[in-house]
This record gives structure tokens, sequence and C-alpha cells, in this order.
């Protein structure tokens, strides 16, 4: 990878500040032509193109691996079979030579609904590699590459995020690494999952505050959730299978 750890992490930046400047342009402006606003963080998330900035930079890393941009697609032509399902929408692809390289999931939550959709993310983020994987193995696409697959989460980092989280248990004992655990901390340690259990080939794991966020910084909690590692191992699978003229 051509990029310094420094230059990644100035392009990482600029994609966290266009995410929250999005959210904070679409909270304002939904609901100006209806005269109907959505309630809280309901407003940015209508809005949509908030992980914009997030797309188009991996899309900029993987053509600067070697990969011709007419066999990267964001934003249309995203649907893969499935096994369960007829088909599943990804959030970039790179499909060459009849082959599927690399499939993309980048998504995010602010609060104040964290339960809820902790377990939606949650839910979806293992559907959909079970469904890929299943249909991968029953021979709805490639030949001979293995797809890389690649989880990205951007979490919001605020008291809500970070308090720690009790447990229901009328029957039997939750694993003990979520005892006391926050969202941010059941988040980490669910995207190290994804990634040990092999449903994805690699994990990042972000948070910012909306204030810090706007200014484009963020943390990594964990060392081997960084955005570093899930690029290097984005831009070895394209520099392996995604590289031609055809």
């Amino acid at each position: 990878m051509s990029d310094t750890p420094r230059v990644l992490n100035r392009r990482l930046a600029e994609a966290i500040a266009h995410y929250w400047r999005t959210r904070e342009q679409q909270g304002k402006k939904q609901g100006s032509v209806s005269g109907v606003k959505d309630y809280g963080a309901r407003a940015a998330v209508t809005g949509g193109a908030h992980m914009d900035g997030f797309i188009v930079m991996l899309s900029e890393l993987i053509q600067e691996a070697g990969v011709d941009a007419k066999h990267i697609f964001y934003k249309q032509s995203l649907q893969l079979p499935g096994f369960f399902r007829a088909t599943k929408e990804w959030d970039l692809l790179v499909v060459r030579d009849g082959e599927l390289i690399l499939a993309l999931e980048v998504k995010s939550q602010v609060g104040p609904s964290f339960g809820n959709n902790f377990n939606n993310r949650t839910e979806e983020a293992m559907g959909s590699a079970l469904d890929l994987w299943t249909a991968f193995r029953e021979g709805a696409f490639n030949k001979t590459v293995k797809p890389w697959l690649g989880y990205m989460f951007l979490l919001e980092d605020c008291a809500q995020s970070q308090r720690p989280v009790s447990n229901k248990e009328p029957h039997f004992k939750v694993f003990p690494e979520f005892n006391g655990a926050s969202y941010a901390k059941r988040y980490e340690l669910f995207c190290r999952k994804l990634m040990r259990e092999r449903h994805y080939s690699a994990a990042a794991f972000l948070t910012a505050s909306k204030d810090g966020g706007l200014k484009g910084e963020y943390r990594e909690p964990a060392e081997d959730l960084t955005f570093d590692l899930f690029a290097r191992s984005l831009v070895a699978q394209v520099a392996a299978f995604g590289k031609g003229a055809s």
C-alpha cells in the first residue's frame, strides 16, 4: 500500500468529517419540502449518503492498488445472489472477469437507541455473511477466487454508548465478556468475533463524537481492528486478484 499511515489517517479523518457534516446538513434540510420533520437521529438516517465519504475513499484505495474503475461498483449494480434470499445489496463490490474479488459493508450507529439498533446491526451482518458464504459454496459465483469480505463500523462516542449495560439472564448466564460491557465494547467484541469465526476477512471498528467528528477526530479502541490493518488486507486482496486490463 503506497499511503503512509499518516496519509491514510488523514484520508480517514476526511471521511469521518464528511459523515458528521452530512448528518448535520440532512438533519436541518429534512422536512423542508414536505413540512414534516423526522425526530432525533432519524432525520439524518432517512437522508442517506452519509457513508459516501468512506465508500469513495475505499474505492480510491482499490484503484490505487491497480484495479480499473470499471471493475469497482458502488451506488449501483451492488446486488449479489444469496442462498437464503434471491439477492443482497452490498455497499461496494469489485468484480473482474466474472469473479467476485471483494464485497464490503460500511455501517454506522448514532444514538440514542443503541440497544435495539445493536441487535439489528449484528443480526444483519451475521446474516449477510452466512448468506454470501453459503451461496459461494453452492456455486452461485466464482470458480477460482475466494472473495474477500469486509466489515467497517463507525459508532458514536458518547455517554450512552460508553455506559455499562446490564444483561437479562432468566435462564442461563451470558458469556463473561458481556458482563458490564458498554455498547462500544460490545461492538468491538462483535467485530473481533466476526473475523475470528471467519465470517468476514477483515473488520475495522471506529468511534467518533459528534463535535470531534466534525473536525475529523476519531478513535480506534482495539489494535486488531484498526483501519490501517483493514486497508492493508483489502489492498492485498485486490493486488492479488483484481488487477488486469480486461
